[in-house]
């Protein structure tokens, strides 16, 4: 998510014991048995809880009153990939770095005609709203490759848009009345299709990936696109619109920031902060005042012209939900209800609709990822809630897992399979490494005793306002959940947190620092119940000169990062850790960056993970540098792993050509674009190795 559209408001007014003091006397026990033990040993030194659980499932659940000797698990299988790169410099210049031997070429930037409806862009910021409806959106996040064929030279990149930059978008930036409001219809229009998700055919022509124009792959899912509602919340009063009478649709997707994919090969977006596109003006609702609904004004001001002569289907009055009828049907009081999901997209059907996947949870969702797949046994998808004091969830199907559905035609029909129907939880981190997944039922029992049930009356209910419920279960808050990525040798999935400098007076296991300006990764294994986990923190953020208590990893000039948050791993087991830093201490050396490990291979003697401590900091290195200003975030690789996509959002003054690396020359001012980045190697061989 982009420090540039991020609200600091906290919504979250529990009282729950927050992540950072639960991770303030884990890390003391941490300390006190052995820094690094990493995981495995650090449960096993708790005595009681989970031993750690490995992709081979050969842990051991002992009874929590009753301590008893731990079974040492056998080590997990580790990848076989070696970094075979040197860790590169920072860098603060308007081009990419990369290392030594790799190139960089721009690819897909904002603008780019996705079909013949769409003219060339036009530098000086005049294309129109049905340009840019078909053409690729602004400012690149999250990013996925589907391939279409098995050379893998060939296939789709769909990529997220998460928001705007309005005076990078039009000539003169947006126009307005002298009483502050919009003016020009197709200005709003051209912001709306800016947003949402771009895909986009490529192919591997001479040793260059080019985007195949006309493509009938081609395609743009917006701000105002149609999209099916499934799961809870399809068909309730809770999304009875004016225009969707029946609760059965949604209209568009918004502030698209990480994603996921699914083993059937469907496209997963995650609306993340949507709520300032709304606006309501009377009293808010339960759910609306703890997702952060906006009660003055939307962040750009859409609703301004509704009810202009040539708004069409209430295009605009639709993000003003103030109550104005009789009922639901009148106006569009439940119009953000159809906001704050998971959206499915099936790239390889130019004719299919986007499902919103409402049983995964309303809320900020910034990435969702599946775990480890076994056959027989449900699918779980793991997914963060990007605000501070905010929530890890799960969610785990109803349907177990048939490994013949990866190949089925109908992908869509099997997203209603495994993710219409399952258990939502939240995550409660414990002091001694272990943890506990909080159901969000209506028989879940709250910190009060009494059960979700006394509040909500029905799961669609407690979907509708999920944080809302989980702050009654006790959930533990953490310094902004953002990325997840599972380890496909161990299974362990990790979880960057960014960032929380509104840390100010209490810290918990798991968010150990006041005023966390570095943030971290966390780490889990599954246990063998649902509702069991064991944790700890990877990889703590910080600059090389901080002193112990701040540069808790042992970082070097070489590695040295804050504000992770893009996160992926590849399938040689290669985790790629992307930033966007908001640290004063950092910045001054390097811009946004990515860098690599691979965590498998990090054991001690015994087999147990590792972290990253003084010891092992040097396999942590740093392979990519962004431009001034911008983001790095968004990561795809190709099946034989010899092209990586990175995105680049809100460059400050590049691409000056087609060659990444090039540095706009100095005093040059350009028209900034987000794009895609497409790293080669300039022997043919894999990247990273």
């Amino acid at each position: 998510m982009s420090k540039a559209t991020f609200d600091p408001r906290r919504f979250n007014q529990s009282n729950n014991t927050p992540f950072e003091q639960v991770m303030e006397k884990h890390l003391s026990r941490r300390n006190f048995v052995k820094r690094g033990l990493g995981i495995s040993a650090m449960t096993a030194f708790a005595g009681v809880g989970l031993t750690a659980c490995g992709s081979d499932d050969n842990s051991v659940t002992t009874t929590p009153t009753t301590p008893t000797t731990p079974t040492t698990p056998t080590a997990p299988t580790t990848s076989s990939a070696v970094l075979g790169f040197d860790s590169i410099a920072g860098s603060k210049i308007d081009a990419v770095a990369v290392p030594a031997g790799y190139s960089a070429y721009v690819l897909a930037p904002w603008g780019t005609p996705l079909n013949s409806k769409a003219s060339e862009w036009k530098s000086d910021g005049s294309n129109t709203g049905e340009d840019q409806a078909n053409s690729v959106g602004m400012h690149h996040d999250g990013m996925h490759f589907f391939p279409l064929n098995d050379a893998g030279d060939d296939g789709l990149l769909c990529i997220n848009h998460e928001y705007i930059d309005e005076d990078a978008l039009h000539p003169t930036g947006p126009t307005f009345d002298t009483n502050g409001n919009r003016t020009v219809i197709d200005e709003i229009r051209k912001e709306i299709n800016a947003h949402g998700v771009s895909v986009v055919r490529i192919k591997l022509t001479n040793g260059m990936w080019e985007v195949v124009a006309n493509d009938a792959h081609n395609r743009r899912f917006t701000g105002a696109s149609v999209m099916d509602v499934a799961g809870p919340l399809a068909y309730t009063s809770y999304l009875e619109t004016r225009y969707s009478p029946d609760g059965s649709q949604a209209r568009g997707t918004l502030n698209n920031c990480g994603n996921g994919s699914t083993p059937w090969g469907t496209y997963l977006t995650c609306e993340e902060n949507w709520p300032g596109y709304f606006v309501n003006k009377g009293t808010l609702a339960a759910d609306q005042s703890r997702i952060g609904i906006a009660t003055k004004g939307t962040r750009y001001g859409w609703e301004h012209l509704a009810g202009d002569d040539d708004e069409r289907l209430d295009e605009f009055a639709r993000f003003d939900i103030t109550p104005v009828g009789a009922n639901a049907g009148q106006d569009y009081r439940n119009e953000a209800n159809g906001h704050g999901y998971i959206v499915e997209i099936d790239p390889y059907n130019p004719n299919s609709r986007a499902v919103k996947r409402t049983a995964l949870g309303r809320f900020r969702h910034e990435g969702c990822t599946f775990g480890k797949l076994a056959e027989g046994q449900p699918i779980t998808f793991y997914s963060g809630h990007d605000s501070r004091f905010e929530y890890l969830y799960k969610f785990v199907s109803d349907a177990v897992w048939d490994p013949a559905d990866a190949n089925s035609s109908n992908r869509i029909a099997m997203g209603d399979k495994y993710m219409n129907a399952g258990t939502l939880y939240v995550a409660k981190f414990n002091e001694d490494g272990v943890g506990e997944w909080l159901p969000l039922t209506l028989d879940a029992i709250t910190t009060e005793g009494s059960t979700l049930a006394s509040t909500f009356d029905s799961q669609a209910a407690i979907i509708l306002n999920t944080a809302g419920a989980a702050d009654l279960v006790g959930a533990t808050p953490m310094d902004r959940p953002e990325w997840a990525a599972v380890d496909p040798f161990t299974g362990s999935v990790y979880l960057t947190l960014t960032n929380n400098t509104k840390r100010k007076d209490s810290t918990n296991p798991a968010n150990p620092r006041l005023n966390n300006s570095f943030g971290h990764v966390i780490r889990w294994d599954e246990g063998d119940s649902a509702t069991e986990f064991s944790w700890d923190i990877f990889v703590f953020g910080a600059p090389a000169a901080g002193d112990a208590d701040t540069n808790l990893s042992g970082l070097d000039d070489l590695n040295q990062f804050a504000s992770p948050d893009g996160l992926a791993f590849d399938a040689r087991g290669i985790l790629w850790v992307q930033t966007d830093n908001g640290a004063d201490e950092v910045t001054s050396y390097t811009n946004d960056q990515m860098l690599a490990v691979v965590p498998s291979t990090l054991v001690d003697t015994n087999g147990k993970q590792q972290v990253i401590s003084s010891e092992t900091q040097a396999q942590l290195k740093r392979f990519f540098v962004g431009p001034n200003d911008c983001e790095v975030t968004g990561f795809a690789i190709t099946p034989d792993y010899k092209t990586a996509f990175v995105n680049i959002q809100h460059p400050g003054n590049w691409p000056y050509s087609a060659t990444a690396t090039e540095a706009t020359p100095a005093g040059m001012q350009i028209r900034p674009r987000a794009a895609t980045v497409m790293i080669r190697k300039n022997d043919g061989g894999e990247i990273g190795v």
